[in-house]
């Protein structure tokens, strides 16, 4: 597969999945922890969404940061439109700012973003994407 064609892969899934989330591994077997606790927000938020891992190959990366402008992974993107990485997600989880983008309805009970745990598929989650 090209580079181009990588973009257009990676182009196609931010245009065609209203919550899709670039991350290290899957949903159900994130790679790294920063990746397992957006997964978790996500989870616990309830809201449906798409994956794609990023480390089959090292150009997803490159591609995914050229076309968002933004250098960590996971990457966040709403309606076509980046959120931004762990940092700024956990902050918009905590706040309800998330619930609002995501379009679910903000808990109370739970103001504290919340830490990764096991795997298994969760609530909203969808198989994962994948660039062949």
């Amino acid at each position: 597969m090209t580079n181009e064609e990588i973009r257009a892969e990676l182009q196609r899934a931010i245009g065609s999945e209203r919550v899709m989330l670039f991350m290290k591994g899957t949903p159900d077997a994130p790679r790294c922890g920063f990746s397992a606790r957006v997964t978790a927000m996500l989870n616990e938020s309830g809201a449906e969404y798409a994956a794609m891992d990023i480390l089959p190959d090292p150009r997803i990366r490159q591609e995914l940061s050229e076309i968002s402008g933004w250098p960590t992974i996971p990457q966040l993107f709403v309606g076509g439109e980046l959120v931004g990485g762990c940092d700024i997600v956990t902050e918009m989880y905590e706040s309800g700012e998330l619930a609002e983008t995501l379009g679910v309805e903000h808990s109370q009970s739970a103001p504290a973003a919340p830490q990764a745990q096991g795997q298994g598929q969760e609530q909203g989650q969808a198989a994962p994407l994948q660039i062949e």
